[in-house]
């Protein structure tokens, strides 16, 4: 029964519990859930209090019927998480990683499910002619777990033997099969009295047992005997599969012996070697199309490389089950593999007829295409590994002869000449484990990586994120860069990516130690943008305004000035006026153009034209609190850094 019965007849029992029927009180024990044992208080209380026999008598048939039905929703509730169980293992095995992973799950769960103290599987030894244990759970004796059982030898024994399952409720006292006294000491140390095994079958052999187990005297139902015969099916179907993947990489050993074919086949020596010189050039200075167009004009059809997932899917996995190409109507199918990675197939097309040859010509094709990819990625990680190596020794000014630095960075395609900027970036979700974490730092270094390679610039894995050294495009500014770089590596990860940038960075070959103070100054911004809650964007120091003089490495304290009160300061400069100093008193005396004009002892009304012409210079809101404290700030900076008159 789902959840939602269960509240829709816990709601119905409710509502008739306010009735006052014989079954108020007993649908009112079933919508709370109460124990058997409470059903028998009604009966109690209406005796207690001397009412009528036929009261009494519809309470007795009330109980009866509200108990069968308690013991149906308890049974659909433990068949639901029956059901539940052997959905995830199979999925488990979908997913078949570790055959021993997997078995242990199927006798935890079984073990769980079943509610006995111990449960354990033994496999059939074909060349001992006997049956060992390989999982237990729940199990305390060294000598149990090392048991070997002869076929006919114990419960264990006999299940093997012929196939079906058995139970007993007493070990011991059991004379339907072989006692031996090395069965029986490893028994008698784990303390089992009752014993339930199932076989563990592939077609009509027995491969195994497995077996679910009591300390004490109990007796199976049929229903958990058909549970522990479903999760015994499981573990089959696992070993099996394990069976298969180990056959498969067998298959796969096989490619290498592909000039076999050709020694029988005397007639097209010379075309197959023809072939194996060409796919050999090819691995050298081909690509993956260069192989598919080599293999078509030697098989005289059309041929073409495809992702697995547009491959069909059947005749692909057979392929690579089997390593060899398969006919899938009029055309053939040859997977490309890498150990048990898919990734992807050769199709020739239109050519039902295939000798041994031309197909083993286009599995041999295949490994090729295999080696192809697998060396474009080598070559690509190579890549990414060099451009984090050159950028950890600038960031940690290892190297310091700007020449050598120079050349490494040509050979990558980048120019430490021009201006850049250096970013700190990384993700904001928060992984469910260490695994997940891991992963997640992969993919943003990965695409980092990339971004780097495609803009001539440098990236690294650093400090739980990734660092990226970017030039700066004309008319570009470390906020435009720090953004859009947040962006494109939001978007490449398909998760928020948060991104500091430090101020334009110039000279880095001559003077590899200013990066090191950029990144710096990069990962404070980062972290200014994180706690003020703009996880995502990206901004550099400039972006904060007086606050960027504190996230700046070099403190740009005359930048700040100049983009704060510059023009004021210009044109003072060029007009003679005393703008700068009338915005110092108004200030000064709180603001007040009255207190202003007494302390510049000139008339108000010329304070208020100054301060409408500093209006339309800094905009209208520079009177607001914000813009006036940086005002202030500008304004004693400028004070300070004045030269001083004599």
């Amino acid at each position: 029964m789902s959840s939602d019965h269960v509240q829709s007849a816990e709601h119905s029992a409710a509502a008739l519990a306010s009735q006052g029927s014989a079954e108020a009180p007993f649908l009112e024990l079933l919508a709370r859930g109460a124990s058997a044992d409470a059903y028998e208080q009604p009966v109690l209380l209406a005796r207690a209090e001397g009412r009528p026999a036929e009261r009494i008598a519809a309470l007795e048939k009330a109980k009866l019927l509200a108990l069968r039905v308690r013991s149906d929703m308890e049974g659909r509730r433990r068949r639901e998480a029956e059901l539940s169980a052997l959905f995830e293992t199979a999925h488990d095995l979908a997913g078949l990683r570790d055959l021993d992973a997997v078995l242990r799950a199927i006798v935890q769960r079984a073990r769980s499910l079943l509610g006995t103290d111990v449960a354990y599987l033994s496999l059939n030894d074909p060349v001992r002619g006997d049956t060992y244990m390989r999982v237990t759970e729940g199990s305390v004796a060294a000598r149990f777990q090392q048991l070997r059982l002869g076929m006919g030898e114990g419960l264990g024994g006999l299940v093997a033997q012929t196939a079906r399952p058995y139970v007993t409720d007493d070990y011991f006292a059991d004379d339907r099969f072989q006692h031996t006294r090395t069965i029986d000491a490893g028994v008698r140390d784990e303390g089992l009295v009752a014993i339930l095994g199932v076989p563990l079958t592939l077609g009509h052999h027995v491969i195994g047992v497995l077996f679910a187990a009591d300390r004490r005297a109990r007796v199976f139902e049929r229903e958990q005997i058909a549970l522990l015969g479903s999760f015994a099916a499981l573990a089959a179907a696992a070993i099996d599969t394990a069976n298969l993947l180990t056959e498969t990489r067998a298959a796969l050993t096989e490619l290498e012996r592909a000039n076999e074919i050709i020694q029988d086949r005397s007639g097209v020596i010379e075309r197959a070697s023809d072939v194996h010189d060409r796919l050999a050039e090819l691995v050298l200075r081909g690509g993956v199309h260069d192989v598919a167009a080599a293999v078509a004009e030697v098989l005289d059809g059309t041929v073409e490389f495809t992702d697995a997932a547009a491959a069909p899917a059947e005749a692909l996995e057979t392929s690579r089950a089997e390593g060899h190409a398969v006919r899938n109507g009029d055309d053939w199918i040859a997977a490309v593999a890498a150990g048990g990675e898919l990734l992807g197939a050769l199709v020739l097309h239109g050519h039902p007829g295939l000798d041994p040859v031309d197909q083993r010509t286009l599995e041999r094709a295949a490994m090729v295409t295999s080696l192809l990819l697998l060396a474009r990625r080598s070559a690509a990680e190579a890549e990414q590994r060099v451009r984090g190596e050159l950028l950890d020794d600038l960031l940690d000014a290892r190297d310091r002869d700007p020449r050598l630095l120079r050349e490494r960075a040509a050979r990558l395609h980048a120019d430490l000449d021009a201006t850049h900027a250096v970013l700190a970036a990384r993700l904001d979700s928060t992984a469910a484990d260490a695994d997940q974490e891991a992963a997640a730092r992969r993919r943003l270094w990965s695409a980092a990586s990339h971004l780097a390679a495609t803009r001539r610039g440098l990236a690294a894995a650093r400090d739980g994120g990734t660092v990226l050294l970017l030039p700066l495009e004309a008319g570009d500014t470390a906020t435009d860069l720090a953004r859009r770089t947040a962006r494109q590596l939001g978007g490449a990860v398909h998760e928020p990516v948060t991104v500091g940038a430090s101020a334009p960075v110039r000279d880095l070959a001559a003077h590899p130690d200013t990066v090191t103070a950029a990144y710096e100054e990069g990962r404070r911004c980062l972290d200014a943008l994180r706690l003020l809650g703009r996880a995502g964007d990206g901004a550099a120091a400039e972006d904060f305004g007086f606050l960027g003089l504190l996230l700046a490495g070099d403190r740009d304290i005359a930048g700040f000035v100049e983009r704060t009160i510059g023009q004021v300061v210009a044109y003072d400069e060029r007009r003679g006026t005393d703008l700068v100093r009338t915005l110092d008193a108004y200030f000064a005396c709180g603001m007040s153009p009255a207190r202003t004009k007494d302390d510049l002892h000139v008339h108000v009304n010329t304070v208020a034209q100054r301060l409408e012409r500093v209006g339309r210079l800094l905009g209208d809101d520079w009177q607001s609190p914000g813009r006036a404290l940086e005002i202030q700030l500008a304004l004693r900076l400028h004070r300070l850094s004045a030269p001083v008159r004599r």
